[in-house]
């Protein structure tokens, strides 16, 4: 009962089907070749016109079934892998159409019936389909496009407005740890809370914190900050409202104000009074020290505040420039702080552990370090910023197993205690802080923090309150290197934070690595060149050769503006 439809070009399906027969919720193509001795090259360019071809006939949630003979596609699942530039390099064809990988699996034939392999160089004589693969795609969100940000709040009695950073517009008021979020970081800190309330009274401090932070940070490197430019309100037009509206941010307090520039550096408006640098804050353990000044510590209550944090930093597997910070804090009396400390440590292992347990059906490794065992050059982007911003007593670690199959101790959280005089000349503060976002991928075998982040609903689907093991639904993404050379300006330092932050920036988070690969100085003149090598690699969508090319000459001029520095 099916209409057959024969001599139909795979690269123009629409001419083929009347408007109302194109929505196709399967299309397969079984082991496409151009004919005769056609190279790679040629089966390439013949698939990406078919996927594109595919993309215009496919319904929505669609896929699309591409078998190949053993090793042309060119992915791990491939038993023995060719070499990349002589496979058919299908999941980089189907990105440049908008299409992910989502399953792979064997091809077989005799599970098809009436199914008979046919077609080797024109004779009636079966080829050989040992060790085949089928291939099934199914379309990607499109790529982003991110659009200036504009806050406004109220700061010491005045109304003022600030540009969000563009590294970060995708990830502001996401709303993960809200009431009705699904989100699995704010099932972990459900969890964690649930747990320590049985050994403490708890209460939640999540209102009264505040976005921006203020004054100087002698302690922390300030190119790890991401400064705030301050402007006065200024009421918006109607024809600004209705174009800038969707571009707003809102927090508590803060509402719609029209677009201004962003600035690199901390600058305030003629006409705005506000004395202090304002940044993002970078941390929760401040608002620690704001609620004891206020009043509002309770002795002997567990104090829980948490939210996303923000810091500047390079760019590296768990090296996170925004993530989702939660911290204990507890006030008990001098002499008993230790007792404290067991009792939160306690909590949380038993927590994680029974999460763990629960998802993956393995037992977790999770323990405390002295920070004194640790060098500085074993420290964690994480750890390394908790012991700029306070004094550590311990760090809380989990074992992970990072892609070289090695095991590794990685800080997940911190726990000090400290005196403050404004409590109690009795009471010491005790506090644990945790990196939810981290705790999350450990537990839920996330193994790319950018997936918390994604606005795909494929992977907040899988996690309805309950958590569970990730499976990943964009297979073997492919990945692309680009390297840039260039000389340092003469006098100057030059600032690698700031060089990621650039890179994260132009690719949307699509660099997952960057590595100095060459460093050079003229003996004559003393000038120094650098050279280094970007991998660009999308965990959630498709990502182009095309468009990782844009985004490396974007780089390059942004870079040069920025930091100053001539291309080669």
């Amino acid at each position: 009962g099916a209409e057959v439809v024969f001599s139909v070009d795979c690269t123009k399906l629409k001419d083929y089907f009347l408007p109302e027969k194109r929505e196709f919720d399967c299309i397969y193509f079984n082991f496409p070749h151009c004919g005769r001795k056609a190279g790679v090259v040629k089966n390439r360019e013949l698939l990406a016109h078919f996927f594109r071809s595919s993309a215009e006939v496919l319904t929505e949630e669609g896929e699309v079934h591409v078998a190949l003979c053993n090793g042309q596609g060119g992915t791990p699942a491939d038993q023995p892998r060719r070499e990349w530039h002589n496979s058919w390099q299908i999941v980089a064809v189907a990105a440049g159409a908008g299409f992910i990988l989502s399953n792979v699996h064997p091809f077989k034939a005799e599970t098809i019936s009436g199914y008979k392999c046919t077609g080797y160089r024109s004779q009636d004589k079966s080829f050989c389909v040992e060790g085949a693969l089928n291939h099934v795609f199914r379309r990607s969100l499109p790529p982003p496009c991110f659009k200036p940000t504009i806050c406004k709040l109220q700061l010491e009695g005045q109304k003022v407005s600030f540009q969000v950073p563009q590294v970060l517009v995708d990830k502001i008021n996401r709303g993960f740890l809200e009431l009705n979020s699904n989100h699995p970081v704010r099932t972990v800190k459900e969890k964690l809370t649930a747990e320590l309330s049985q050994a403490f009274l708890v209460q939640n401090l999540d209102h009264c914190l505040s976005l921006l932070h203020q004054g100087h940070l002698d302690s922390v490197c300030h190119s790890n900050i991401f400064w705030i430019s301050l402007s006065p309100e200024e009421t918006p037009s109607t024809e600004e409202m209705s174009n800038g509206l969707a571009n707003a941010a809102f927090f508590p307090h803060v509402d719609f104000c029209k677009d201004t520039d962003e600035a690199g550096s901390v600058t305030v408006r003629e006409g705005c009074h506000i004395s202090e640098q304002y940044y993002l804050r970078p941390s929760l353990l401040p608002d620690v020290q704001a609620v004891i000044q206020k009043g509002a510590f309770l002795p002997g209550t567990l104090h829980v505040l948490s939210g996303p944090v923000f810091r500047k930093c390079r760019i590296a597997p768990y090296s996170m420039p925004v993530f989702h910070e939660v911290v204990f804090a507890c006030a008990v009396t001098r002499g008993t702080e230790n007792g404290c400390i067991q009792t939160l440590v306690n909590g949380i292992k038993t927590s994680v552990r029974s999460l763990h347990q629960t998802v993956s059906g393995l037992k977790l490794s999770i323990h405390l370090q002295e920070a004194t065992s640790f060098g500085t050059t074993e420290l964690s982007d994480f750890a390394a910023f908790e012991s700029q911003l306070s004094k550590i007593q311990y760090f809380i670690c989990m074992d992970v197993d990072t892609p070289d199959s090695c095991e590794k101790s990685c800080c997940v959280g911190i726990i000090r205690a400290a005196r403050y005089e404004l409590v109690s000349t009795e009471l010491v503060v005790v506090f644990a802080s945790l990196n939810l976002d981290l705790l999350t991928m450990l537990i839920c075998g996330i193994a790319d923090w950018r997936m918390l982040w994604t606005s795909d609903t494929r992977f907040l689907c899988q996690f309805s309150r309950e958590l569970r093991l990730f499976k990943i639904f964009s297979l073997y993404p492919p990945s692309y290197e680009h390297d840039v050379s260039f000389w340092l300006p003469d006098g100057e330092q030059f600032n690698e934070v700031t060089f990621h932050t650039i890179a994260r920036q132009v690719s949307g988070e699509t660099v997952v690595s960057i590595q100095l690969i060459d460093s050079f100085q003229q003996p004559e003149t003393g000038r120094k060149s650098l050279c280094y090598r970007l991998t660009f690699q999308s965990c959630d969508r498709a990502l182009s050769r095309q468009e990782v090319a844009e985004m490396q000459l974007l780089f390059r001029k942004e870079i040069n503006q920025c930091l100053g520095v001539t291309l080669r």
